[in-house]
C-alpha cells in the first residue's frame, strides 16, 4: 500500500471529483472534522479538557467546526474563536455548534485580543482551522496581527512548561499493537496543538514557512500528504503527520493519475521477497560489490554488511589486493576474488569481474572506489556488449557517481535501469550544476527530470529521499533523521539495494524497498540511541530488526 501525495491543485480536483461522483463536500466535512476529532482522542483523554479551535473563513474552518463538535460530544470544553463572521443561516456546521450552546467567540469583538489572550492561557489543545492548504501568500494585516497573538500565547506558556515527549512519526513506524502505541502526556502543562491539512502559514506546495506560521505538534491531513509536508523549512513545522481517509474513492482519474506516492510500512512488508523454508544460500542471490582504495578500506565492508543484512544470500568483495587481509579477517562472510591491482582496482580487475558476471545476481560499483576512472572505463565498456550472458543490474554510487561526472554522454554506457544513488553534492556533478542550484531546485522535480532523461532509477538522498523512475513513478521515503548524517550511511545503503537485487527484486522496486528499510532502521535505532551516536555498521544491524517488524 502506498499513500498518494498531493499538490494543491491536485487535492482540489481529487474533491471536485468525488463531489461529482456523489461524494459531496458537506460529507467530506464532515468525515474530515470527526477524523481530526479522532486523531486527538486517540492520543488524549479529552473529557473535561479545555479546547479552542481557531476558526478560519474558508472549508478549514468547517472542518473545525465539525472537530470542535465532536470534541465537545466527547466531553471536552470546547470554544470557537471565528477569525472572521461566519452566518449561521448558511453554515450548517456553525448552526449546529450554536444549537449545542458552545462558546462562539468573534474576532471583530475582542478588543485587543483580551479574550483570545485569556483562552490561550487555559487552553489544553489548540486546533488550528485558519488557513489549511489555502496559505500560500505572505501572511499580513489583520490576520497577522492575530496570529502575532497565537505565537506570544503558546509561546508564553510552553516557556513555562516542562519539555514533553515528542511523538513518534506515524507513516515512518511499522504498524505497533494497540498496548505499543506512543501515548502524549497525560495531562500537557503547555498547550497542544493541532493542525487541519497543514499548519496556518505553510505553503502545501512549496514547503516555505511564513514567519508567523503556527508549528503544529499533530497535523492531520486528508486523503493524503501534501507536498509541502515533505519540503523545508515547513515540514518542521507539521510535528506527527497523520493522514486520514475523508472516502475519498482511489479508483476516480484525479486521484489515481497523482504519480506522486510516500512509501509505508505496509508497502515495504508488501515488497519484501520471499523466504522459503527450503531456500539456500544460493536461492538468495550473490551481489557483487567492486568498491574500495587505498584510501577508503572500511566502505567495502559496510555495503556487504547492507547487503547481508537484506538477506542477499552470498556477497563478493572485489577490492585492490592490500585491502583483502584487513577486510576478509574482519568480514569473514564474504568472498573475495583474486585481485592483482594493489591500492586501486584498474583495468585488469573490470576484466576479471566481466569474465564471471554470470556468476552474481546484482553488481554494486562505487563506494571507496577513489580515483579508479580506468576501472570504470574498462567495467561500462564491458557491460554494455557482455560476453558472459545478460549483464547483472548495477546500482552506482559514491566515488562510482562521480567518475561518472566526467565521462561524456555517460548515461548512454550504462546498462537499462541502473540506479543511481546520489546525494546532492553528486547529483550537482552529474548535472553539472553547483550545489546551492541543486540545493535550491524541487528536489521531486529534479529527480524526475533526471530519471526520464537519463533513463535509469534515481534515488536522490537526503531527508525525505526521492526515487523517481524513468517512466515517471516517484515515492518519497517518509524518513527525515539526522541519526543517519554519518559517514558510511550511504554505504549501507548502496549494499541493501544491492543485495535486493540479488534476491530478483526489479531496480526501481528495490531502490524503494532498501531506502525504506535503511530510513526505517535509522527510526528504530534513534528510539535507542537518540538523534546522534550512531555508527553506520550498527545501522546495517538495525535492518534485520526492521525486517522482523515489518514481517
Amino acid at each position: 500500500m502506498t499513500i498518494k501525495v498531493f499538490s494543491v491543485a491536485e487535492m482540489v480536483a481529487a474533491e471536485k471529483a468525488a463531489d461529482a461522483a456523489g461524494h459531496s463536500y458537506a460529507q467530506m466535512m464532515e468525515t474530515a472534522g470527526q477524523r481530526v476529532a479522532e486523531a486527538i482522542q486517540a492520543r488524549h483523554d479529552v473529557a473535561d479538557r479545555q479546547v479552542l479551535v481557531l476558526v478560519g473563513p474558508g472549508n478549514n474552518g468547517g472542518d473545525g467546526l465539525v472537530a470542535g463538535r465532536y470534541l465537545a460530544e466527547a466531553g471536552a470544553v470546547v470554544a470557537f474563536y471565528l477569525f472572521k463572521p461566519r452566518d449561521a443561516a448558511q453554515d450548517d456546521n456553525l448552526a449546529r455548534v450554536e444549537e449545542m450552546e458552545l462558546d462562539v467567540l468573534l474576532a471583530d469583538h475582542d478588543h485587543r485580543f483580551r479574550v483570545l489572550r485569556h483562552r490561550l492561557r487555559i487552553t489544553d489543545i489548540i486546533v488550528d482551522g485558519l488557513l489549511g492548504t489555502g496559505g500560500s501568500r505572505p501572511i499580513e494585516g489583520p490576520l497577522a496581527a492575530f496570529m502575532e497573538q497565537i505565537k506570544a500565547g503558546i509561546a508564553e506558556r510552553r516557556a513555562a512548561a516542562a519539555p514533553g515527549r515528542s511523538p513518534l512519526l506515524s507513516l515512518t513506524a511499522p504498524p505497533a499493537a494497540a498496548e505499543e502505541r506512543p501515548v502524549w502526556d497525560e495531562r500537557p502543562v503547555a498547550p497542544v496543538v493541532v493542525a487541519i491539512d497543514c499548519p496556518s502559514g505553510l505553503n502545501c506546495d512549496t514547503g516555505a514557512l511564513d514567519p508567523l506560521a503556527v508549528p503544529a505538534d499533530l497535523t492531520v491531513t486528508f486523503a493524503g500528504p501534501k507536498r509541502g509536508h515533505f519540503l523545508f523549512p515547513g515540514a518542521t513545522a507539521c510535528g506527527e503527520l497523520v493522514v486520514a481517509d475523508i472516502a475519498i474513492d482511489p479508483q476516480l482519474p484525479a486521484v489515481a493519475g497523482v504519480t506522486l506516492e510516500v512509501a509505508t510500512a505496509d508497502l515495504a512488508r508488501d515488497l519484501l521477497p520471499r523466504r522459503p523454508p527450503d531456500g539456500h544460500k544460493g536461492t538468495f542471490g550473490t551481489a557483487l560489490i567492486a568498491a574500495g582504495s587505498i584510501r577508503y578500506w572500511g566502505a567495502p565492508a559496510l555495503a556487504a554488511r547492507g547487503a547481508f543484512r537484506a538477506g542477499a544470500g552470498l556477497v563478493t568483495l572485489a577490492v585492490p589486493q592490500r585491502l583483502r587481509p584487513a577486510l576478509a579477517g574482519q568480514f569473514p562472510e564474504a568472498t573475495y576474488p583474486a585481485i592483482t591491482d594493489t591500492d586501486t582496482l584498474g583495468v585488469s580487475t573490470a576484466n576479471l569481474l566481466l569474465s564471471s558476471l554470470k556468476s552474481y545476481g546484482a553488481l554494486l560499483v562505487g563506494p571507496g572506489l577513489g580515483e579508479a576512472g580506468s576501472f570504470m572505463n574498462a567495467l561500462l565498456d564491458g557491460l554494455r556488449a557482455p560476453t558472459d550472458g545478460p549483464a547483472p543490474p548495477l546500482l552506482v554510487d559514491a566515488d562510482g557517481l562521480n567518475l561518472l561526472a566526467e565521462m561524456p554522454e555517460w548515461p548512454e554506457r550504462l546498462p537499462p535501469q541502473t540506479i543511481l544513488t546520489p546525494h546532492p553534492g553528486e547529483m550537482a556533478r552529474l548535472v553539472g550544476r553547483s550545489l546551492a542550484a541543486v540545493r535550491d531546485e524541487n528536489r521531486v522535480a529534479l529527480a524526475r527530470s533526471c530519471a526520464a532523461e537519463w533513463g535509469h532509477v534515481v534515488l536522490l538522498k537526503g531527508a525525505y529521499t526521492v526515487i523517481a523512475a524513468p517512466d515517471g513513478r516517484t515515492t518519497l521515503l517518509p524518513f527525515a533523521n539526522p541519526i543517519l548524517a554519518v559517514a558510511g550511511s550511504g554505504d549501507v545503503l548502496s549494499g541493501i539495494i544491492v543485495g535486493l537485487l540479488a534476491q530478483g527484486v526489479e531496480p526501481y522496486t528495490a531502490a524503494v524497498l532498501g531506502g525504506y528499510l535503511h530510513g526505517a532502521a535509522g527510526q528504530l535505532a534513534a528510539d535507542f540511541w537518540g538523534d546522534a551516536g550512531l555508527l553506520a555498521g550498527e545501522l546495517a544491524d538495525w535492518v534485520s530488526h526492521v525486517r522482523r517488524a515489518l514481517r
